[in-house]
């Protein structure tokens, strides 16, 4: 049961990511929900401490400083005024002009050790226009005259507001990059078994190819069989079977390209399968020139992906008849080869799905060829692979691109 939970959730990998993208933001959201809410209950006591400043003041300017009301004052001015050390703040008059730039009028502003009192002004007219743009001023009344106090959020406040987003953007980054180290992994992986899977079985591909091939000339050698027709089928497909089982050991290693006639090639293909397929399934070979120029390739690798894309297209007609169309063409300093067929076609909600290893319509299908074609065109290539169109009922086309 938790095989078939794990091949499932494999399967349906866009599904499991949509659903790991939407915790993700409901993780994220939360975060920032909650980090708002502290920020918004820190800005109220921000203001509850601004209009105690502010109280403070009115306080000082309307006593005087004998007596018991001296301490009060003391008291007022080193444990509320002095004590008020990060909210930033400004009085001003009923015009929002400074009143001056002493330490009297402005709590928190940093100026710098050599600062004018033009320069001083200007940093307390800029620092005022942002307060302005934050919160609206606390109405005071120093000594009978109308004023203000502007204020600004902390930096504390300002570093706690954007801090969710900067946390949650790390968090994506190593996220992120931790996705892209276990996809190379998991990929690599999956290359290893290929490539284990694909020379192992060329490995014992061997014996029997080599038990044919003396089986074949043991009856070309007998004069009861030596004239035999199915004696030239049986050697063209034991050379087959050569041809499989070297493109077997090409897998995993680097292959070597040489210069080939791609109108042959694709000729040799049509010629050996139309023998070998349903006879009401037909194939044709349309090139613009049987002498094209040469194109580098690995020949036996080619022909594996073209006779690939054949039979599923022989498939695809479900025993019906039908028409297999493969166009060579030289567009824009490329090779262009369509492999087109009269087949059921594929669903739209299975196009983005053909390439990916594991996933086949067919009831005993693998899921590899389409996977092990793409890997062989674009990776041993340098080409592209891909369904140029599709229509239910009506046929695919499959596109190859090779540089010249």
């Amino acid at each position: 049961m938790k095989q078939n939970f794990l091949i499932n959730l494999y399967n349906d990998k866009s599904q499991t990511k949509i659903v790991a993208i939407l915790i993700a933001l409901l993780i994220g959201g939360a975060s920032v929900f909650y980090t708002n809410y502290i920020v918004k209950k820190l800005a109220e006591h921000e203001r509850q401490e601004i209009e105690l400043y502010a109280k403070a003041l009115e306080i000082i300017t309307s006593t005087d400083s004998d007596n018991d009301e001296g301490v009060a004052i003391n008291f007022i001015t080193e444990q509320i005024i002095k004590k008020n050390d990060m909210i930033p703040a400004i009085v001003t008059d009923d015009h929002d002009n400074p009143i001056s730039t002493a330490s009297a009028s402005s709590i928190n502003i940093n100026f710098p050790s050599k600062a004018t009192e033009d320069e001083k002004k200007e940093i307390m007219y800029e620092e005022l226009e942002v307060m302005k743009s934050q919160h609206p001023p606390i109405e005071i009344n120093l000594a009978g005259l109308q004023q203000r106090i502007f204020y600004r959020n902390s930096d504390v406040l300002f570093q706690l507001q954007y801090y969710p987003y900067v946390q949650l953007s790390v968090i994506g980054v190593f996220v992120w990059l931790t996705y892209l180290a276990f996809s190379s992994s998991r990929r690599a992986e999956q290359n290893r078994v290929w490539v284990g899977l694909a020379k192992e079985t060329a490995h014992q591909l061997g014996t029997p190819i080599s038990s044919l091939m003396a089986w074949i000339e043991y009856f070309k050698s007998d004069p009861q069989f030596s004239h035999n027709e199915a004696i030239p089928e049986l050697e063209k497909d034991v050379h087959k079977l050569e041809m499989i089982t070297a493109r077997f050991s090409n897998i995993g290693s680097v292959p070597t390209l040489t210069e080939e006639n791609l109108h042959d090639i694709l000729d040799n293909i049509i010629s050996y399968l139309q023998s070998r397929i349903s006879s009401k399934v037909k194939l044709y070979l349309d090139s613009d020139s049987p002498n094209p120029a040469p194109a580098k390739i690995n020949r036996h690798l080619f022909e594996w992906v073209i006779e690939n894309l054949c039979k599923n297209a022989v498939d695809a007609m479900s025993g019906g008849s039908g028409e297999i169309i493969i166009t060579l063409r030289n567009q824009s300093n490329k090779w262009v080869i369509d492999i087109s067929d009269t087949g059921k076609g594929i669903s739209k909600a299975n196009l983005k799905k053909v390439f990916d290893a594991g996933f086949s319509t067919k009831k005993r299908g693998w899921g590899l060829g389409l996977t092990l074609a793409k890997r062989i065109i674009e990776n041993y290539h340098q080409g592209k692979i891909f369904v140029k169109s599709s229509e239910p009922n009506k046929g695919t086309t499959f596109r190859i691109l090779l540089n010249i």
